[in-house]
């Protein structure tokens, strides 16, 4: 059923369409290309994970994982990216949401079932169904606490491994077998049996309450931001050299981070809670005001004179 034209319309109707009409000019006349810069660097991170699936349906597993990896520098570029251009909109938020879904849920489930997960079956399929599912309760949680107030020290840490960092850990046996394939060390990190443990370990994880490291609020002194930056040039030269073995080395570090943020978070808890407790100090009372004798003579200063 076509709408009738402007012009046979009600006054209210005309009214409401051309005010419809403003906002839609007002809206395209502000979205200039520096403020879509995040969103098109969130769709970057969309297409390399879908792209990492077809790499990993024609058996490039090295550069499926490539891919995903080209992923996580997107996502983490282009929310600080949006928060520099002052572009932080509801529409990015939820693009970047389902975009980590596919480029850290489905794309890392995908590419290890079809790396090793298929020789189970029915059964690895379930597993990396799992992993996908679990993946998508932690995005949703984390949508849910960005609307909700949460305790000043729990803003330094995640709830549950974030969902780039469970993607990296569950590819962690395939780094290993790319680097040290041919031995013992492929045969574990290529099993079946313990791929099935180590993914649904890291699902379970992601949904835990587990505080893990976040770098959002990190402040490096001034002092340590030369040796901060030599440090990432190294790390940067030894993944162009040596990949596997750096993306291994880093995936070790994050898993041994875990106990210390635990331990750094309960003491965050403890401080916050110890300063609630603490009674407020009263303040000093004032000095009472001296009061000096009345002659009796004298008669009050209320008091009617005759």
């Amino acid at each position: 059923m076509r709408r009738a034209p402007l012009a046979m319309r009600s006054p209210k109707d005309r009214t409401r369409v051309r005010a419809r009409r403003q906002r839609m000019r007002r809206r395209l006349s502000d979205s200039s290309f520096n403020r879509m810069v995040p969103n098109v660097l969130t769709l970057l991170a969309l297409c390399a994970g879908m792209t990492a699936i077809r790499f990993a349906v024609n058996g490039e597993f090295q550069y499926a994982v490539f891919a995903i990896i080209a992923a996580g520098i997107f996502d983490g570029l282009d929310g600080r990216l949006a928060r520099l251009l002052k572009a932080t909109t509801q529409f990015g938020a939820e693009l970047d949401s389902l975009a980590d879904f596919i480029s850290f849920g489905v794309a890392p489930a995908i590419v290890l079932y079809l790396w090793t997960m298929a020789a189970l079956h029915s059964v690895g399929w379930a597993i990396v169904l799992f992993y996908a599912v679990c993946c998508a309760l932690r995005l949703a949680r984390f949508n849910t606490q960005l609307v909700t107030e949460t305790p000043p020290w729990a803003a330094n840490f995640f709830s549950g491994a974030p969902a780039p960092a469970g993607a990296g850990l569950i590819m962690l046996p395939m780094f290993i077998s790319f680097e040290w394939g041919g031995g013992w060390a492929d045969w574990i990190a290529h099993s079946p049996y313990l791929n099935a443990v180590w993914i649904s370990g890291v699902a379970l994880m992601m949904i835990s309450t587990v505080p893990t490291v976040s770098l959002k609020r990190i402040r490096i002194p001034h002092h340590f931001v030369i040796p901060t930056l030599l440090g990432i040039g190294v790390m940067a030269g030894f993944f162009t050299t040596a990949p596997w073995p750096t993306l291994t080395f880093v995936g070790a570090v994050y898993l041994a981070s875990i106990p210390l943020t635990r331990r750094a978070a309960a003491r965050a808890r403890l401080a916050a809670a110890a300063r609630q407790a603490e009674p407020a100090e009263a303040s000093p009372p004032l000095p009472a005001a001296a009061v000096l004798p009345r002659d009796p003579a004298t008669p009050p200063a209320s008091e009617w004179r005759h």
